[in-house]
C-alpha cells in the first residue's frame, strides 16, 4: 500500500515537496520529543547523540527539497504539510499511549516515565523508520530523482541497534513490552497512510 501512495507522490513535484517537509517536520519533532524527555541532569551521550541526528534528518530533508523545482515548503505550516492533523498529533498521541501503558506495566512516574517513553517510542519510531526510508528510496531511484535519504537509512539502522541496548538494560522482558509499542504504532501509521492515501489520490 505505501510503494504506489509513495510513488504518486514522487510523480508530482508540489506533493513530493511537500512530503519531504512533512517527513522534516516529523524527524524534528521527535528531536524536541527526545529533548524533552531529558533528565535535568543525567544525560545520556546516546540521548544527545539521537537528537542531534533526529534534527540533522530535518536539516538534510528540507535541504533536498532544493532538488525540486519551484522554491516550495519553507515552513511547517498546515498547507505546507501532507495530512497536517494527523502528522502534527503522531508522535503526541503514540507518547501518550506508551505513558499510558508505563505506567500500568511498571508504575513508573515523572523522569522515570518519561526516560522509559522515550526508549519505546524512539525504539516503536526507529521501526517505523526502517521500513518506510527504504521504500521511499526505492521509489526515488525508480523515477530518477535527484532526491535521496540513504545516509538516514544508514543512521536509522544504527540507532536501532542502540535502542535495543538500552532497552535490554531497561527491562529482561522489554521485547514483549515492545510488541505492544510497535502494535500501538501500527495502528497510527495504518490510520496515518489511509489518510495520506486519500489526500494525495
Amino acid at each position: 500500500m505505501l510503494k504506489p501512495i509513495l510513488e504518486n507522490i514522487v510523480n508530482n513535484n508540489l506533493l513530493h515537496a511537500k512530503w519531504l517537509n512533512t517527513l522534516s517536520y516529523m524527524e524534528n519533532a521527535g528531536a524536541r520529543k527526545i529533548s524533552a524527555s531529558e533528565h535535568k541532569e543525567e544525560v545520556d551521550l546516546i540521548v544527545l547523540k539521537h537528537a542531534a541526528e533526529e534534527h540533522r534528518h530535518a536539516y538534510y530533508l528540507k535541504k533536498q527539497l532544493d532538488k525540486l523545482e519551484g522554491n516550495l515548503c519553507r515552513t511547517y505550516t498546515a498547507e505546507e504539510l501532507l495530512t497536517p492533523g494527523h502528522t502534527r498529533f503522531y508522535l503526541n498521541a503514540l507518547d501518550i499511549a506508551v505513558c499510558r501503558y508505563l505506567k500500568q506495566e511498571f508504575g513508573l512516574t515523572g523522569s522515570a516515565l518519561k526516560f522509559g517513553a522515550y526508549l519505546f517510542v524512539t525504539y516503536a519510531i526507529e521501526v517505523r523508520a526502517d521500513e518506510l526510508y527504504p521504500v521511499y528510496q526505492d521509489v526515488l531511484t525508480g523515477a530518477g530523482s535527484k532526491v535521496n535519504v540513504k545516509s538516514i537509512i544508514l543512521e536509522e539502522e544504527g540507532h536501532l541497534e542502540e535502542m535495543i541496548n538500552q532497552l535490554k538494560r531497561f527491562s529482561p522482558e522489554w521485547e514483549r513490552h515492545a510488541a505492544v509499542v510497535v502494535a500501538i504504532e501500527q495502528k497510527m501509521f495504518d490510520d496515518w497512510i489511509l489518510n495520506l492515501g486519500a489526500a494525495v489520490a
